[in-house]
């Protein structure tokens, strides 16, 4: 039986509150709203086109139509997507690759992933950046709620697994505030390496010494694409599953090693699909988060959430600031879907 908490947002107006709606410089009139045609958001993604999905959904009056096309690992046909459809779109996410990654404050950017940004000069896009730190804290928040008043305990003291704390630096950050006793396995999944950190500071030394020589290698090197996301999970690093009460990271890097049977525990992830909680369903997970919202069924990437408060927001990207971002999800409201599966 699945049991679901949350944000399973339905088809309809999510804010109807006010004739005019104005919040720190995002002004959305409701007069206005009805007289335009639908938002497109589009997310190129150069992941598997067999997790491509279309929906339409209507947020604070206004509907938008998201997609996902998937280019199977070929990045060159990502860019002559995001050329065929630059300003055709209200905004693009930049699906199964990010600009940059955020560890702290220093940012480090990928060579190969820099001419994806560079087809765009028109539409908005969004890698997941600007928010997937709001909705990462929001998530943990929310489970923790969930299991004092569901379940009588808390999140406080449970050994966990982050597959990759320096790809999530804020959700690994999230982690540890929220008392988890966190183990970062950047080592194992992304360099098949038997080494462990414990601490946010031996991430951040690690990035400072790792990710500039990184960032310039193939990113195919360091993150599965195309049919290689449908490859059936391998044994591997079963120790660190099986220890961990928490599985947090990117759904395809869990899902790449994860055991036969995650009896009792919770994973905190991003895009799943039906198919996706079918199969941790029968290994019998207890819990499943996702930072974003499911809709018809699926949670989008926090690329596609970006997109879609930028497409939002009538101003141009380069204005937007992360109080603009709050304000929205805080309206809408963007919440982690909570689902209770065995």
């Amino acid at each position: 039986m699945v049991i679901r908490f949350g944000a399973a947002l339905k088809p309809g107006l999510s804010d109807q509150t006010s004739p005019q709606l104005k919040r720190r410089g995002v002004q959305l009139s409701i007069s206005s709203i009805w007289r335009r045609q639908v938002k497109k958001i589009v997310s190129i993604s150069v992941g598997s086109s067999a997790r491509d999905h279309i929906t339409r959904h209507t947020f604070l009056g206004q509907e938008c139509e998201i997609s996902r096309r998937g280019t199977n690992g070929d990045f060159d046909k990502a860019i002559q997507l995001y050329q065929e459809l630059d300003g055709k779109v209200d905004a693009f996410g930049a699906g199964g690759v990010e600009f940059y990654l955020q560890v702290e404050n220093k940012r480090y950017y990928f060579r190969d992933v820099k001419r994806l940004r560079n087809a765009i000069k028109i539409s908005k896009v969004g890698d997941g950046n600007g928010v997937k730190g709001l909705l990462e804290k929001r998530a943990f928040e929310y489970l923790e709620r969930y299991l004092n008043e569901k379940e009588g305990r808390s999140l406080k003291g449970l050994p966990a697994l982050k597959t990759t704390v320096v790809e999530r630096y804020s959700m690994g950050k999230a982690m540890v505030d929220a008392g988890l006793d966190v183990t970062f396995g950047d080592f194992m999944f992304a360099l098949g390496l038997p080494i462990t950190m414990h601490s946010l500071r031996s991430a951040r030394m690690v990035a400072s010494v790792l990710m500039p020589v990184v960032t310039q290698v193939p990113f195919s090197w360091l993150y599965p694409l195309g049919s290689e996301q449908d490859k059936p999970p391998q044994k591997k690093w079963q120790k660190y599953y099986e220890q961990s009460a928490v599985i947090a990271g990117d759904f395809l890097q869990i899902r790449q090693y994860m055991p036969d049977d995650l009896s009792g525990k919770i994973i905190v992830t991003n895009t799943t699909t039906p198919r996706n909680v079918e199969e941790l369903q029968k290994r019998n997970l207890h819990i499943l988060v996702t930072v974003t919202p499911r809709l018809e069924g699926r949670s989008f990437g926090t690329n596609v959430m970006e997109a879609t408060l930028l497409a939002l927001m009538d101003k141009p990207q380069a204005e937007v600031t992360e109080a603009d971002f709050v304000d929205l999800i805080n309206r809408i409201p963007l919440e982690p879907n909570i689902e209770v599966l065995n």
